[in-house]
């Protein structure tokens, strides 16, 4: 009888290729990494960099792969910035936040959280969640925080006392804010004590247009005691001159940016007060690079206390029809001009007034001009002026006018002379 022949046995053969085959199913291959090395074991920094190009869900999913992506999920570094999205499904089609993610936020990372936003729609109801998370952070150490209404100020239906009672929670644990926005939401004057109190050596940036209940007493308490602020946002009834006079003071850092917005919404009811061309005057000593930017949603007859003498503003934008006098004002009266956008004028041609500007604004960089008239002729003469400085020009074509100098399509190329660059009207859409 044949004795069968053995194969050769080599020690540990069996084990070693079964574990090799597996390994070689899960290695990265070429990765650098070596070829036993399987996703799993990637280091620390290296699953924290991928997960740092991730959306939230992907983020969330992936930690489910294994302990040790889970563990660098919750890693600080991760949760230094976020934003809440709150939505009804009744009123918005955008998807929230999950509550079981804010839970665990609130638990496991909230005094990792440094750059927050809330952006909430139209419901009250997220408004309202938006301050119950707010008034959790008890932990916390944010340094940016922005509450953002997508659609119209939800933020104004919720009572003043639980808004304010969930931002004193933050004003008075993070104590280290540097910008805050908080437009078209019921901000108080003693909210915004609390936030001095705790965060006037930090405060750099404070957005707070369309805050009815901000006193100009409140907003001269920040002026006041925040000397490193540097960008400031407000509406123009709590502007004056002891507000200006305040951050012209020797204490105070420069201020970089100053943006105003000056709005009616009940035509002929609001009588706007005149600042004083001295206050503005002391501003721009202190601060002589300082951004002055003003935004005007005006009816034609409620523009009568601007612009009747010096004014430095730099950045000029019109949201409503705005006459020729007050165009002509703006060339006499506003020097430091850089940008100006007017979205509507009339049938009237302002040659005159463009002319005026390019004579007397001599920083002036960028415009845009919508629903108004200006001749060819004029147009050219206006660019003639400002020369190779314009740096953003945005013209509708329909507001521009041939005339027996100028057609459209010379128009054109004796623009782009004069700029040093090929430039072309704006078309409009034509659906």
């Amino acid at each position: 009888m044949k004795r069968a022949r053995q194969k050769p046995v080599v020690e540990n053969e069996t084990p070693q290729t079964s574990q090799k085959s597996k390994k070689q199913k899960t290695c990265l291959y070429g990765s650098g990494f070596g070829s036993t090395l399987d996703w799993g074991s990637l280091p620390h920094h290296v699953i924290l960099r991928v997960f740092q190009f991730l959306p939230l869900v992907d983020r969330a999913r992936a930690s489910s792969v294994c302990r040790r992506w889970n563990e660098v999920f919750h890693i600080p570094d991760l949760w230094r910035r976020f934003e809440f999205e709150l939505n009804q499904p009744a009123t918005s089609y955008l998807k929230s936040t999950h509550p079981d993610l804010i839970q665990q936020i609130i638990k496991r990372h909230a005094d990792h959280l440094q750059y927050v936003s809330f952006k909430v729609d139209s419901s009250t109801e997220s408004a309202e969640a938006a301050c119950d998370i707010l008034s959790q952070l008890v932990n916390c150490s944010i340094k940016t925080l922005g509450l953002i209404s997508t659609a119209k100020p939800s933020f104004m239906n919720v009572s003043k006392a639980h808004f304010a009672s969930a931002l004193t929670v933050v004003f008075v644990n993070s104590k280290s804010l540097s910008s805050i926005k908080v437009d078209d939401t019921p901000l108080d004057d003693p909210s915004l004590k609390v936030l001095v109190a705790n965060n006037s050596d930090t405060l750099k940036l404070l957005k707070m247009s369309s805050c009815p209940h901000v006193s100009p007493a409140g907003i001269l308490c920040v002026a006041d005691q925040c000397h490193g602020l540097k960008e400031l946002a407000l509406n123009y009834y709590i502007l004056s001159d002891e507000l200006l006079l305040a951050l012209s003071s020797e204490k105070h850092v420069d201020l970089e940016h100053l943006r105003i917005d000056v709005v009616s919404e009940n035509p002929g009811q609001v009588q706007f007060h005149t600042i004083k061309k001295q206050s503005w005057d002391a501003l721009v000593r202190h601060s002589p690079k300082v951004n002055i930017v003003m935004y005007f949603f005006l009816y034609e007859e409620e523009f009568d206390a601007f612009f009747r003498e010096e004014t430095p503003v730099t950045h000029l934008y019109f949201g409503r029809a705005v006459s020729k006098a007050m165009l002509g004002r703006i060339g006499l009266h506003c020097p430091r001009l850089i940008e100006l956008v007017v979205c509507a004028n009339g049938l009237q041609p302002l040659d005159e007034e463009l002319i005026r500007i390019a004579q007397r604004c001599k920083h002036l960089t960028a415009m845009g001009l919508g629903e108004c008239e200006v001749t060819c002729r004029g147009f050219v003469e206006f660019v003639k002026m400002c020369g190779g400085r314009l740096t953003q020009l945005s013209i509708m074509e329909e507001v521009l006018i041939p005339d027996s100098d100028y057609s459209l399509d010379r128009l054109h190329l004796e623009v782009s002379k004069h700029l040093g660059r090929l430039w072309f009207p704006d078309m409009m859409p034509t659906w």
